[in-house]
């Protein structure tokens, strides 16, 4: 992962039923005030989708990149949340989505944003009266009657209603549809819960959307009393498919948000004193526990860190990777010089690393056995690939290993 990208967090959190929902916390990059939030939001994803729908994780991750934690998560029943889904319904889903905004208030901070898309959005008008510390709610192609979603299995309705349920296919995948989820949508009315937000509404709606009409958000901002906004999505698709898409709903409810949203402050930081590393030298330093470390060059940045199996976060190439990445890096560079010195036809060179320990009478110092397969392409005959094999082994940083060396770690005199 690069250090300026947003990063993502598998978590989970239990329903009212105890059941376990699947959930990704989105965060700032962590160069961006150590990756700390600023604000929390809760995405609430559409109809029969998950957390990973494109929509979701690209608004998300936009997101984050502009200083919001974000929560999306499957409801109960879908994606990789436990449940079955023919026991929910809308209120069920509300009800997911109020266990999420407490996740976040209990782990990590309060929830100030609520974003739902589709029947999300939905969702998120009639939980937002319920989470006190909600400033600011966004919807996307939402309906103002979760009602409306009866409309993917009309043809169906008679035999729910007969037989008490249905298997119907929904994008493709078939679920099952119980009367009591007719019945609960049935029930449900958005108007008083619209009227009675306290909180900015914004609304986006594309005018092409063949799956929520764009007359349902005209009724969403017609009740709503208090600071309202609505924004047109374009040529977008319902489910935001195109990248630019979502990207453009997320700048636009990210710019929106920062004047009904309280930030979090940040203090002033003065510039570094400590001057940047020499070319050829690095630094390395921690950035998140337990293993996470930044490791900085002359102009570039990148992360180090263990694998999830040895307690790590798996941000970054563990040690023995950067080791192996440095000793294959500097192989392809020393074939690629030597070549084009000699003007032979080497068209791409590609190494595959590997290195493993073996015993020795030492306990203390078993020997590490690195093995380099060099893939060469190109038209050479049998002596040129014979040569460029046995230059591979006198590149700079194989000359640093398999040589004599010295070692010092001392403590920095801060000079």
């Amino acid at each position: 992962m690069a250090i300026g990208a947003p990063r993502s967090e598998k978590v989970t959190f239990e329903n009212a039923g105890g059941e376990t929902l699947a959930a990704r916390l989105d965060l700032p990059p962590l160069e961006e005030g150590g990756g700390q939030p600023r604000a929390y939001c809760v995405f609430a994803h559409c109809f029969t989708c998950s957390k990973d729908i494109h929509a979701a994780s690209r608004v998300a991750r936009t997101l984050a990149s502009r200083g919001f934690g974000v929560l999306r998560f499957d409801f109960t029943g879908l994606g990789s949340s436990d449940g079955d889904f023919a026991n929910t319904n809308f209120s069920s889903n509300v009800e997911d989505l109020l266990r999420a905004a407490d996740y976040l208030r209990e782990h990590h901070g309060p929830v100030q944003l609520l974003v739902g898309h589709s029947l999300g959005g939905a969702a998120v008008l009639a939980a937002a009266r319920r989470i006190d510390t909600v400033e600011a709610v966004a919807t996307i192609g939402a309906p103002s009657d979760p009602g409306h979603v009866a409309h993917h299995f009309a043809a169906s309705i008679d035999e729910i209603e007969a037989r008490g349920e249905a298997e119907v296919t929904l994008a493709g995948r078939s679920f099952r549809i119980k009367k009591q989820f007719l019945d609960d949508i049935g029930e449900q009315t958005l108007g008083g819960a619209i009227g009675d937000l306290d909180a900015a509404l914004l609304v986006m709606h594309a005018p092409l959307d063949d799956t929520v009409p764009i007359s349902e958000a005209r009724k969403i901002y017609e009740a709503a009393r208090g600071f309202k906004s609505f924004v047109s999505l374009g040529d977008a698709d319902h489910l935001l498919t195109k990248r630019a898409d979502a990207e453009y709903a997320a700048d636009l409810m990210t710019a929106w948000a920062r004047k009904y949203v309280t930030f979090a402050e940040r203090p002033e930081t003065p510039p570094s004193e400590v001057a940047p590393p020499a070319v050829g030298d690095v630094r390395v330093e921690e950035v998140e526990r337990p293993y996470t470390n930044v490791v900085r060059t002359h102009r570039h940045a990148f992360l180090a860190d263990e694998p999830a199996e040895v307690g790590g976060n798996d941000r970054g190439a563990s040690p023995f990777e950067l080791l192996l990445s440095s000793l294959g890096a500097c192989t392809t560079m020393t074939l690629r010089m030597y070549a084009d010195r000699k003007r032979w036809p080497l068209e791409n060179v590609r190494i595959d690393m590997s290195l493993e320990k073996e015993p020795t009478d030492d306990p203390k110092h078993p020997l590490h056995r690195f093995t380099g397969d060099i893939t060469i392409e190109g038209d050479l005959d049998a002596t040129q690939r014979e040569r460029l094999i046995e230059i591979a082994g006198r590149c700079p940083v194989h000359r640093a290993i398999a040589g004599p060396k010295e070692i010092t770690m001392r403590e920095a005199t801060g000079d």
